[in-house]
C-alpha cells in the first residue's frame, strides 16, 4: 500500500529531503535491510516521543513486546507455583479421562487447558481479585473448553471433592459439574457463560463498558474492578469476537484485558497455516485503539535474540508461517536445527552450542511464567485503553507426543497407561502418583493436604487477592427499591379517546419510571439506533445519552426540544446499529445484581424481527447468565408493521421466545395489560416486594398501530392478566349460538369486529378472551399434566386454560398476528372444537388491511372460521359459510400465504389455468 499523504504537502526544503533519502539508501546498501528497518523504527519511535504527529504502526516485529530488561521482578515462589500447576494439570487431565471411562463418549477437552494453564495460573496467583472483602472483585471470562482446569484448581482449594470431579459432565442427580461455564447450572460457581464461541469476548467488552457507565453515573465505584477475558486465536474468526473491539478502544476501557491463547490451532487444523495470526491480530487491535502485548518467545530465546546482530533470526521468525511453527512443535530437535536454523549458516551458528534436546525445548512465551507475569503486570498498569495479550502456546502442551500440536488433539478424550506415565514424568509427579496407581486405567487425583506447605501457599495467594474465584455470590451492596405502584395506574384508565399504540404507552411508562427519584436511576434504556422509530427520542434531552467522553460537539438539533444530547453521566445506552452489542449491554445490566451487587433494570427495545431471530444465541446466553430485565419487541406483528415487507415483519418471535425456559413471553393488546405485566415482572425479578427474586427475563411485544386504549375492566385483576388469559367481553345479548374468540396483541380489532358481525348477521354470540401469554398457559398446563401423570391416585389438577374454557360451549377460535404455532401451544388442553388463525409465511409490503386479508387474520376470515367450526358441530348450515366467503370476497382457491412461492399475484398453475392470488 502507498501512502500518498506526503505528496499532497509542499516540500519546503527539497535538498534536505533528498539528503535524508540518500542517507537511507547508503545505509541499506552498506548494512542491509534489517539494519535499515531497525533505524527507521527508532526514528518513528523518536518522532512519536517528540509528538510530531506520527501515527503508530499497526504491526511490530515477531518478538515479545516487553524487552527482557523491562521485565518486572517476579514476586512469587516459582518452585512452589510450578508444583501446584503440575497438580492442576494432572487433575484436569484425570478428570476428563475418568469421565470417559465411566461413560464412554461423555466428552471433555484435554488440550485447551493444557495450552493455557500458565496463563490462568499467573492470573490466579497474582492478579485476579476475588470478592471476600465485599467488593465485586474482578470479572473473569474463562475459555469454555478450559473448564476442567478450573475445576482442578477448585479441587486443590477444597472447594470441590472427588465426587464432584467424578461427576464431570454428569449433572443429573446432584454433585455434577457442568461441561462448560454455566451459571444457570452452577449458580454458586460460574459467573459467565463463554462456550458459544464469540459471545464471551463480546460480552466482556460491554461488561467493561457497563462498569464504566455505572462509575461515571456515580451509581457504583467500579474503579478497582477489571474484566479479564480468555479466548482462543481460532475464536477470533467469529464476527462477534472482533465486531465490537472498536467500541472498547474509543471508550478508553482501561479496565478490560483480553488474553488470547494463540496455540495456532482451531478445532480442525491451523488457524492461519499460511499466515501469522499473532501479526494479523496485532494489526487489527492496534488499529482499533488497543494496547497490544505480544508474548511469543520464552526466556531461553532471549540469549539467541541478543546475539542476532545481523537480524537473521528475527527475519526467520517473521517469514515463518504458522503452519510451519505448528509442525516444529511436533518434530525433533534435529529437524528444527535443519529446517528452521539450517538454511542460513549465520542462523545455524547461533545454536551450535545447543543440543537437539535444547532446541526441542525452546519454549513459547505463553508457557513462560515470567514472560506472562510481565505482560499481565504491564496490562494492569495501563488504565487508558483496553489491552490484548497475544500469548503463543502449543495446544496440548505437556500431554505428550500424541497430543501436542496435533490437528486431532481437540477431539482426544482418553489416554493409555503409557501416555499417563509419560504425563506423570513430564509433570515430575513420580512420588505423588506411584505407577501401581495407574494399573487399572483409572488414574487417581492428587492434592496437597490442608496445612501442608503447598496448600498454605496456594490458599495464601488467593487470600491475598480477596478469596477464591470463580465464585458467583449475590451481595446486596446497593439494594433496589421498587417504584411506587401509582406509576402504573396512569395506564389503567385508557387513553381517554385518543388513538395511541402500545409502543407509545410503553415510552410514557418508561419515562415515568425513570422519573422516580429512587428507582429511576437504576433503569437502563437500551436501543439499537431506533429510538426515533419507537418515539423514544423524547427521552434524549431529559435523560441524555451515555458517552464516555461527553459531547464534544454542538448537535445540529441543539435548539430543539428533542435534541441529541450526550453526556458522561447520560442514562440512555444508544448503541448504534448493533442488536448484538445491545444484547450484550442487556446482559451486563441484567446481571449486575450478581456481578456487582447493584441491581439494574434494563429495558432493551428493538425491532422485534431483529431480536430472537438475529441474536438468539445471545438471548440463550442471557438465560444461562440468569439475566433479569425486559426485552421489548417493538414494531411487532406480521401485519401490523406496514410497508416494510419480508425482512422486517415479525410473525414468529413469540415462537422463538417460547423455546427459552427463562423467558416470560407476553403479547399484550392494551396499555393497561402492558403496565400490569411490567409491574409484575419488576416485583418477580427484583424482590417481589420482600419475597424471593426469580432469575428470568420478560419479552413483551409492542405494536405501532394506533387505536383507542380501553380502561382496565374493574373485574379484571392483575393475576388474571399475568396468568395468561382473562375474559374480556361477553357475547352480545340476543345471539343464541355460542362461540369463543381468543385474541392477542393487535388482533383484538379484527376479533371485536368479527364478534359484531357474527351476532348481527348469523345469530352467533361469541365471547372474547384476551390471551396475554400462550407460553404461560402452556407451562401451566404442562405442570398440571405432569402432576396428574405422576400422581394417579390423587385428584387430577386442571390447567388454567381448561378451567377458563372447559365450561363454555361452541367452538374456540384463536387469532394472532403471529404464526399458528403460538396459539396452537394450548390446543390439546381445550376440550372443544379449536382452530387458530395466524400469519405463517413471508411478510409483504402493503397496508394493514391488505396484509390481514392476505394472511387470513382479518374480520372476514375470523367470521368464516367460527362458522366453519359451527358447521362441523351441526350448529349452522354450510350455506352460512359460503355466504360469508362471498360477502367478504374471499378466494377459496388462493394459494395459502405460507407457501414459500406465493408472491401475492396471479400465476398459472399446473393445469395451465390462471389462479388468482390475493393482492
Amino acid at each position: 500500500m502507498v501512502d500518498h499523504f506526503s505528496s499532497q504537502l509542499p516540500d519546503i526544503d527539497p535538498a534536505e529531503t533528498t539528503e535524508w533519502i540518500e542517507s537511507l539508501d547508503a545505509l541499506v546498501a552498506k548494512s542491509g535491510k534489517v539494519r535499515g528497518k531497525y533505524l527507521m523504527d527508532k526514528l518513528v519511535q523518536r518522532a512519536q516521543e517528540l509528538q510530531v504527529g506520527m501515527a503508530p504502526g499497526v504491526q511490530t516485529p515477531y518478538i515479545n513486546t516487553i524487552a527482557t530488561d523491562d521485565q518486572p521482578w517476579f514476586p512469587g515462589d516459582f518452585a512452589r507455583e510450578q508444583r501446584i500447576r503440575a497438580f492442576i494439570r494432572w487433575n484436569a487431565a484425570v478428570q476428563v479421562i475418568r469421565a470417559n471411562k465411566a461413560a464412554d463418549g461423555i466428552g471433555g477437552h484435554l488440550s485447551t487447558f493444557a495450552s493455557s494453564a500458565s496463563l490462568y495460573d499467573v492470573g490466579f496467583n497474582h492478579f485476579f481479585r476475588g470478592k471476600a472483602d465485599g467488593t465485586p472483585g474482578d470479572h473473569i471470562y474463562i475459555q469454555g473448553h478450559a473448564a476442567p482446569g478450573i475445576y482442578a484448581r477448585a479441587y486443590l482449594e477444597y472447594r470441590l471433592d472427588e465426587q464432584h470431579l467424578d461427576h464431570f459432565r454428569r449433572e443429573i442427580g446432584g454433585h455434577g459439574l457442568s461441561s462448560y461455564p454455566h451459571p444457570r447450572l452452577m449458580p454458586e460457581f460460574w459467573e459467565y457463560p463463554t462456550v458459544s464461541m464469540g459471545l464471551g469476548p463480546l460480552n466482556s467488552i460491554y461488561h467493561a463498558r457497563f462498569n464504566k457507565y455505572l462509575h461515571q453515573r456515580r451509581i457504583d465505584d467500579t474503579s478497582a474492578s477489571r474484566v479479564w477475558a480468555f479466548l482462543g486465536d481460532g475464536e477470533t474468526d467469529e464476527p462477534e469476537t472482533l465486531g465490537a473491539i472498536s467500541l472498547a478502544g474509543r471508550s478508553g476501557l482501561g479496565n478490560l484485558i483480553w488474553v488470547v491463547n494463540c496455540n495456532l490451532q482451531r478445532l480442525d487444523g491451523p488457524v492461519r497455516g499460511n499466515g501469522k495470526i499473532i501479526q494479523e491480530l496485532e494489526g487489527v487491535f492496534r488499529g482499533a485503539g488497543w494496547n497490544v502485548i505480544k508474548v511469543i518467545w520464552g526466556s531461553k530465546w532471549d540469549e539467541l535474540l541478543q546475539r542476532d546482530v545481523d537480524g537473521v533470526l528475527l527475519n526467520k521468525m517473521m517469514t515463518t508461517v504458522d503452519g510451519e511453527f505448528q509442525r516444529y512443535a511436533t518434530e525433533s530437535g534435529a529437524y528444527i536445527r535443519e529446517h528452521f536454523f539450517g538454511p542460513d549458516p549465520r542462523l545455524r551458528a547461533l545454536v551450535d552450542h545447543l543440543s537437539d534436546d535444547d532446541l526441542r525445548n525452546l519454549p513459547r512465551g505463553g508457557h513462560d511464567y515470567e514472560k506472562v507475569y510481565a505482560a499481565y503486570h504491564a496490562a494492569v498498569e495501563n488504565e487508558v485503553a483496553p489491552t490484548v495479550i497475544l500469548a503463543k502456546t502449543i495446544k496440548g502442551w505437556t500431554l505428550g507426543e500424541g497430543f501436542e500440536a496435533r490437528n486431532a488433539t481437540h477431539q482426544i478424550k482418553k489416554m493409555t497407561k503409557a501416555q499417563m506415565l509419560d504425563l506423570r514424568s513430564r509433570l515430575h509427579l513420580e512420588e505423588e502418583i506411584p505407577e501401581e496407581a495407574l494399573a487399572d486405567g483409572d488414574p487417581p487425583y492428587y492434592r496437597p493436604e490442608p496445612g501442608s506447605d503447598l496448600h498454605d501457599y496456594l490458599m495464601g495467594r488467593r487470600q491475598a487477592l480477596d478469596g477464591p474465584i470463580p465464585q458467583r455470590r449475590i451481595m446486596h451492596r446497593r439494594p433496589l427499591s421498587l417504584p411506587d405502584p401509582a406509576v402504573f395506574e396512569n395506564l389503567a384508565d385508557g387513553s381517554g379517546g385518543r388513538a395511541v399504540s402500545t409502543t407509545m404507552a410503553f415510552t410514557s411508562l418508561l419515562r415515568d419510571l425513570m422519573r422516580d427519584d429512587t428507582f429511576g436511576p437504576r433503569v437502563v434504556p437500551i436501543v439499537p439506533d431506533e429510538a426515533r422509530t419507537f418515539g423514544m427520542d423524547a427521552l434524549f434531552r431529559e435523560f441524555e445519552i451515555y458517552a464516555p467522553t461527553g459531547q464534544l460537539y454542538e448537535p445540529v438539533d441543539h435548539e430543539l426540544l428533542l435534541s441529541y444530547a450526550e453526556d458522561t453521566d447520560g442514562q440512555i445506552l444508544e448503541e448504534g446499529i448493533t442488536e448484538a452489542g445491545s444484547m450484550a449491554s442487556f446482559i451486563a445490566a441484567g446481571t449486575s445484581y450478581a456481578n456487582l451487587g447493584v441491581p439494574m433494570v434494563p429495558f432493551f427495545t428493538f425491532y422485534s424481527m431483529f431480536g430472537f431471530q438475529r441474536v438468539g444465541d445471545l438471548i440463550w446466553s442471557a438465560a444461562d447468565s440468569r439475566t433479569r430485565g425486559f426485552l421489548m419487541g417493538a414494531t411487532a406483528g406480521r401485519t401490523t408493521l406496514t410497508g416494510e415487507g419480508l425482512q422486517h415483519q415479525d410473525g414468529h418471535s413469540l415462537v422463538l421466545a417460547s423455546t427459552v425456559p427463562a423467558c416470560e413471553a407476553y403479547d399484550p393488546a392494551f396499555a393497561y395489560e402492558l403496565a400490569v405485566i411490567i409491574e409484575h415482572g419488576l416485583a418477580r425479578m427484583y424482590g417481589q416486594r420482600g419475597g424471593e427474586s426469580a432469575d428470568v427475563f420478560y419479552y413483551l411485544t409492542l405494536y405501532n398501530e394506533n387505536y383507542e386504549m380501553p380502561a382496565r375492566p374493574p373485574t379484571v385483576t392483575a393475576d388474571d392478566i399475568v396468568s395468561g388469559m382473562y375474559h374480556w367481553a361477553s357475547a352480545p345479548t340476543g345471539a343464541t349460538i355460542p362461540a369463543t374468540i381468543l385474541f392477542s396483541g393487535s388482533a383484538h380489532g379484527a376479533a371485536r369486529a368479527a364478534q359484531n358481525v357474527l351476532a348481527t348477521e348469523y345469530g352467533v354470540g361469541a365471547e372474547l378472551w384476551s390471551v396475554t401469554s400462550y407460553k404461560r398457559l402452556r407451562t401451566d398446563a404442562l405442570d398440571a399434566e405432569r402432576w396428574n401423570r405422576l400422581h394417579p391416585d390423587q385428584t387430577p389438577r386442571s390447567p388454567l386454560v381448561a378451567q377458563h374454557l372447559g365450561q363454555g360451549q361452541g367452538p374456540v377460535i384463536a387469532v394472532t398476528d403471529f404464526m399458528h404455532a403460538v396459539p396452537d401451544q394450548i390446543s390439546r388442553w381445550i376440550d372443544r372444537p379449536y382452530s387458530s388463525l395466524g400469519t405463517d409465511g413471508f411478510g409483504r409490503s402493503d397496508t394493514r388491511e391488505a396484509l390481514r386479508r392476505y394472511f387470513e387474520v382479518d374480520e372476514g376470515h375470523i367470521v368464516v372460521a367460527v362458522l366453519h367450526e359451527l358447521v362441523s358441530m351441526g350448529q349452522v348450515e354450510p350455506t352460512a359459510v359460503l355466504k360469508a366467503i362471498a360477502d367478504y370476497g374471499i378466494d377459496p382457491d388462493a394459494i395459502p400465504p405460507w407457501d414459500p412461492d406465493n408472491r401475492g399475484n396471479a400465476e398459472v398453475d399446473d393445469s395451465g389455468e390462471r389462479r388468482r392470488r390475493i393482492d
